[in-house]
């Protein structure tokens, strides 16, 4: 009989101590529960604040995106509408190119009609040509005010960039030798660009 009340009482030993067992480990595993709990409630705050920068980044990027693309399309507009004013503005300055010299040359252009119906009814030739010399003078001076001027040739050395050598002929003396004896048709400059070589002949 003491044999099996000892093995009784070894018996209820082990189920108390089992159950104490049990119980330490499930007061663990609350408390680590417990402490694991914060720790997930923080790391779900924060990936929730981490996409929600993201998110407010990526709306900026956007904004900043559509303003560019609307700034791009609102200059190329204007330049597109840039060039076609200029290209228009060149095709009627070429069709009104020179206006002003030949505006300025009418009065001239007057005064020849006027001295055509002159010779017409002239017994002299003096007061003719005294009135073509004139006319020739008005155009030199309007022309002259527009830039043109005429080149002085006889006298001075042959230059290629100036003159055209239509032919040569003795110099009758050494130092005219190279120089322009003649002048076939003259030359001009346009505000001291040539525009017209004179045509010259040349002491050799």
């Amino acid at each position: 009989m003491k044999f099996n009340d000892m093995l009784k009482k070894k018996k209820k030993e082990n189920t108390d101590n089992t159950e104490n067992i049990n119980e330490v480990n499930n007061e663990q595993l609350h408390d680590e529960g417990q402490e694991q709990a914060p720790i997930a409630e923080a790391t779900a705050t924060e990936t929730q604040q981490e996409t929600a920068a993201a998110a407010t980044v990526e709306e900026k990027l956007k904004e900043e995106l559509a303003q560019a693309n609307d700034k791009y399309l609102r200059l190329y507009a204007e330049f597109d509408n840039f060039r076609r004013r200029t290209i228009k503005e060149r095709e009627e300055a070429r069709k009104t190119e020179g206006k002003d010299v030949i505006v300025a040359l009418l009065p001239v252009l007057d005064d020849f009609e006027r001295a055509q119906r002159a010779m017409d009814k002239a017994t002299e030739v003096a007061p003719v040509k005294e009135g073509v010399t004139l006319i020739q003078n008005k155009l030199k001076n309007i022309l002259g005010q527009k830039g043109l001027k005429e080149m002085t040739s006889i006298g001075n050395a042959f230059d290629a960039d100036l003159h055209e050598a239509i032919t040569n002929i003795p110099a009758p003396t050494d130092d005219l030798k190279g120089k322009v004896m003649d002048e076939m048709e003259k030359g001009y400059t346009l505000n001291d660009k040539v525009i017209r070589f004179a045509k010259v002949v040349v002491g050799a």
